[in-house]
């Protein structure tokens, strides 16, 4: 049986095929995911077109329809016009066959005209790698043979298998299922796990849509994002530029003002701030709610604590009448949520200026403080206090 002309031992064969998908999972996160589609970071012509090429070789993937299919993603998140949302389709169909979706919706010209402008058009992208995506897979594979025999064809496998398992699968998929949140999204993302080992950072998921611009994915410190570590070691040897990131927002004890500044890290941070007040202020309004009601009524409110707090959750009859219950049957309960939705207005409506902004926010923080209850006063104190800047 053929051997190959390199021969390693098991471990070596490991640690190559690690290395190999560290590649693969690096030109996914920082070209096609951080770089085309968000623009999160600029990077040097060379290793731009070296993630290309590699993508190429052991995926086939077209520049133009990962993007494409990504920012409709975006765009149309947990609606029928997501490609892929298992809160549409169902957690096993998008894990099992979350590959079949992403092709499904590439093969659409409509979406790729829309989503996919300002990817590469050159004649290296017309000629090969449109013109014959697969014939990168079949040259890896018969690199991978010829270097390691047999083992290399394993390797091989293992090399076409990971993305879309991790990507189409796990991270499309799981992603949009399971986890915690550090942002009250409107969209079920979620975070994996804290440490992003397996695609790059890219299990950080809920955290890529509170902030989708943002090139580091890792906002926590016991939150680790290999594909930030690779931009910055890129950035280092001048091979990338990082052009955004997540605004980290300062609360500067005793500021009494609300300002346009107030008003900006309010606005960039406003996923953040809906997780806080649901943290902060709803959730202890029902519990203090609940306390000394019958059982039936303790059951209302416990199932309206999800629906009162969480902004993934597309509300139905059902759940708008288990609110409207609640709330009649706690007068804080219902302050604390009317707040809530007056809060979000800041954001929602896009044709009010800043100006206009400050003034609904400076009255909103007046009258929560003469709300009386004491969550919403301490909320609205240190949402004063709102700066992106370090005091």
């Amino acid at each position: 049986m053929f051997e190959g002309l390199l021969q390693l031992p098991t471990w070596g064969y490991i640690t190559l095929g690690v290395i190999l998908t560290q590649i693969s999972i690096a030109s996914v996160t920082i070209y096609l995911h951080r770089h085309q589609a968000h623009n999160a970071l600029e990077l040097h012509p060379i290793i731009s077109h070296f993630f290309r090429f590699w993508l190429w070789l052991t995926t086939g993937m077209h520049t133009k329809e990962w993007v494409a299919v990504h920012r409709k993603h975006h765009a149309k998140c947990e609606t029928a016009e997501d490609p892929h949302s298992p809160v549409v389709e169902g957690i096993g169909k998008i894990f099992f066959t979350g590959v079949w979706f992403y092709h499904k919706a590439a093969q659409n010209p409509e979406t790729l005209e829309r989503y996919g402008k300002g990817t590469p058009d050159d004649f290296l992208q017309r000629h090969l790698y449109d013109r014959f995506p697969l014939l990168g897979i079949f040259l890896m594979l018969a690199i991978d043979v010829v270097l390691f025999g047999w083992i290399g064809a394993i390797i091989w496998a293992v090399q076409i298998g990971w993305i879309p398992f991790w990507a189409a699968g796990v991270i499309n998929g799981i992603g949009h299922f399971w986890g915690y949140r550090n942002y009250e999204s409107q969209d079920a993302s979620r975070n994996i796990i804290p440490f992003g080992l397996f695609i790059g950072g890219e299990e950080l998921h809920n955290n890529h849509h509170g902030h989708a611009s943002s090139a580091r994915l890792s906002h926590k410190w016991y939150e680790l994002d290999l594909g930030w570590m690779y931009i910055q070691a890129l950035q280092f040897i001048g091979l990338a530029k990082v052009k955004k990131v997540a605004p980290r927002s300062h609360v500067v004890k005793d500021k009494l003002s609300v300002d346009l500044e107030t008003v900006r890290a309010v606005v960039r941070n406003r996923f953040y701030i809906m997780k806080l007040y649901a943290k902060k202020v709803i959730l202890p309004t029902i519990r203090e709610a609940r306390r000394g009601q019958t059982s039936q009524v303790q059951g209302l409110l416990r199932r309206a604590r999800k629906l009162m707090s969480r902004e993934d959750i597309a509300l139905d009859s059902v759940a708008e009448a288990t609110i409207r219950q609640a709330r009649q049957h706690s007068a804080n309960l219902n302050t604390v949520f009317e707040f809530k939705q007056q809060l979000k207005q800041l954001w929602q409506q896009s044709a009010m200026n800043h100006a206009k902004r400050l003034e609904r926010l400076q009255v909103w923080c007046v009258e929560a403080e003469k709300s009386g209850i004491s969550y919403l006063q301490e909320f609205a104190q240190s949402l004063r206090g709102y700066s992106l800047k370090a005091a």
